[in-house]
């Protein structure tokens, strides 16, 4: 059984988990970061010395750590051909795409944009940088809606591990309440993301715990 180590409205915790639930693999989970608390702790130094969340541990192998890396043991150990091609070339064209969403995309979402409309004072609040951040984020939104409009997941016509990078933030964009450009195509593949069960499990956790 898998064992997961952080908190469920952690959003690479939610990209892990929700990765594990497509996959359908049995695991335990538990709650540590944010008021959880758990990290500084010399057992949790142990799993992760760098004492961030995600870790995973597989039965009696070593903890794992760096949710990118953690997917891609997933993706190469438990997933089918569709989610992880075994052929070099069409395995390069998921993981160029899941790399461009981690990198390019939820980067700029994250920090930027989330902690601040989320854990950030309103009176502490550089709303001017809030908008050039949302600005950058939706220039890449683009480029996913380009592709989005010519194949039906991010990487072509099967939904991989490309969908879990770049799908795992989609939920909080659509619930800021903030002034959106109109993806058409984006937004018909968030709403199908919302269709699938482990998605609705994982993903769309509420965030108010995180507000201040």
């Amino acid at each position: 059984m898998l064992q997961v180590w952080g908190r469920e409205t952690s959003s690479n915790v939610q990209a892990v988990m929700w990765c594990i639930g497509e996959l359908g693999l049995d695991y335990q989970r538990y709650d540590y970061g944010h008021h959880f608390g758990g990290l500084d702790s010399d057992a949790f130094y142990q799993l992760n010395p760098n004492r961030t969340i995600p870790v995973l541990q597989d039965d009696d192998h070593a903890p794992l750590w760096e949710s990118g890396a953690i997917l891609r043991y997933l993706a190469s150990r438990y997933a089918p051909e569709t989610f992880w091609p075994e052929e070099i070339f069409a395995r390069c064209e998921v993981d160029r795409w899941a790399e461009w969403a981690k990198v390019s995309v939820v980067s700029l979402f994250t920090q930027p944009i989330f902690w601040q409309l989320v854990r950030t004072p309103a009176d502490e609040r550089d709303l001017p940088a809030i908008t050039r951040a949302i600005d950058r984020f939706e220039s890449k939104l683009a480029i996913a809606d380009q592709q989005l409009n010519q194949h039906p997941f991010l990487a072509g016509e099967h939904f991989s591990l490309a969908d879990i990078q770049l799908g795992h933030l989609l939920y909080r964009y659509y619930q800021l309440g903030i002034a959106q450009q109109p993806f058409p195509a984006l937004n018909a593949y968030y709403q199908r993301l919302t269709q699938r069960p482990a998605y609705q499990r994982h993903v769309m956790v509420s965030y108010q715990s995180l507000r201040v």
